[in-house]
């Protein structure tokens, strides 16, 4: 009911809140009276794909007040490193800044981040998936903009090389990759995705707990059945360790690229789509992830899934400048704007719901694939190192994958992570 209501209630305002990302302030700035500082100079930080769409649309925002003198510089900065170097020099550092959700609690520990504006709040929280939401709160205090609602990644495959049905398992996609002489890549020794070996498993985070309510909480879960799925991940990557290879996601376009392509198959985020499909064009293929065959059963692989946020620095100059800002780039035209020319899934629903995200392939396989997996929210940065190295421990060529040696692995990856 609430999804609903929010749906509902962000129609009925478009027509005096939102508009195109060239026509006048998306987002109901205007409604609320909040005002640009006059001669605002800010700064926001992109991701590389994206920069050139930020671009025009800090442009059109610059557009909507012609008397303010407002200028803007778009600067190339990953989300992954955006909260780590809003840390390090807070005054230097973006105005406004696209980061992945699982890094709020950091970025409000230090003070860093500016709750989201009290005139702007409400429109957010109507426009904006129920989850999204969720993940932009801390304390019942929104404190950024959803940016997108489909940060995760799924499998990319070439369909002249690997088929539809070769997709479904990853049995299949390892064989279609070595009868076509080509890799599989994913970055198997990075925490982000090296949790699918055992979340696959039937291992969850379920949160923080601990005095300074840093500590990683687990679900109860079934050590032998999660010491099992790690051992058919090991089995199956040093049985085809001519076709598997463990390398940052960037390796995954440049590969379907190189010519010939050195590449059949893939796991990567929405972040790369539109670079592979304008390589693979007809043969583009992007699905949620396989499954993989443990102790006889198909289980279906599983994964993190969160949010992409626009946070606004709690050091900027101009805050009224930026807080507009912020809220127009994650209002739902641009939001729209980024799912047709870079196939981001929108985190507004009504954006959500479009021609433009429903009918792009590489948005649906985030969506599918986040029916399969863990919120990427409440995460203790104690998680990703050793969850990386529990990756690393399962496919290198001298890695043991018997159920002791998994057993002991497993145990240590949960107590580095608790930090016990």
């Amino acid at each position: 009911m609430k999804r609903i209501f929010a749906l509902i209630l962000a129609v009925l305002m478009m027509s005096t809140l939102f508009v195109g990302c060239n026509g006048d302030t998306d987002g109901g700035a205007a409604a609320t009276g909040l005002e640009p500082e006059a001669g605002a100079t800010l700064k926001v930080w992109a991701p590389d794909a994206a920069l050139e769409t930020f671009k025009g649309q800090c442009e059109a925002f610059i557009a909507q007040y012609p008397d303010a003198g407002i200028k803007i510089e778009v600067v190339a900065q990953g989300e992954g490193d955006a909260a780590t170097n809003v840390l390090n020099d807070p005054d230097a550092a973006a105005d406004v800044f696209s980061f992945v959700c699982d890094q709020l609690n950091r970025l409000n520990d230090a003070g860093v981040i500016m709750p989201v504006n009290t005139n702007l709040a409400g429109d957010v929280t109507a426009r904006n998936s129920e989850e999204s939401v969720t993940a932009a709160t801390l304390n019942d205090l929104l404190l950024a903009y959803p940016e997108t609602g489909d940060n995760g990644y799924f499998l990319y495959y070439d369909k002249s090389l690997v088929t539809d049905e070769d997709a479904k398992t990853l049995e299949g996609v390892f064989e279609a990759c070595r009868k076509a002489n080509k890799k599989f890549i994913m970055d198997a020794g990075n925490g982000f995705y090296s949790c699918i070996f055992p979340f696959t498993g039937g291992l969850k985070i379920e949160g923080l707990e601990g005095e300074d309510n840093d500590v990683q909480k687990f679900n109860d879960y079934d050590e032998a059945e999660v010491v099992a799925t790690l051992e058919a991940f090991a089995k199956l990557f040093h049985e085809y360790s001519d076709i598997f290879f463990s390398a940052e996601v960037a390796k995954i376009p440049s590969g379907f690229a190189e010519d010939p392509s050195t590449v059949a198959a893939g796991i990567d985020g929405s972040w790369d789509a539109a670079a592979i499909k304008n390589v693979l064009g007809d043969n583009f293929g992007a699905v949620k992830l396989p499954t993989i065959n443990v102790n006889g059963e198909d289980k279906q692989m599983i994964s993190l899934h969160g949010y992409k946020l626009l946070g606004v620095n709690a050091r900027s100059k101009y805050p009224n400048a930026a807080q507009l800002l912020a809220d127009y780039l994650s209002g739902e035209a641009c939001q729209l704007e980024r799912a047709e020319k870079n196939s981001w899934g929108p985190s507004n629903t009504v954006a959500a719901a479009s021609e433009a995200a429903t009918s792009n392939v590489a948005i649906k396989a985030a969506l599918d694939q986040s029916l399969y997996s863990i919120p990427q929210i409440n995460m203790s940065s104690t998680f990703w190192d050793p969850m990386g190295t529990l990756g690393n421990n399962l496919f290198k060529e001298e890695a043991k994958y018997d159920t002791e040696t998994l057993t002991a692995l497993l145990d240590k990856t949960i107590a580095n992570i608790r930090d016990e």
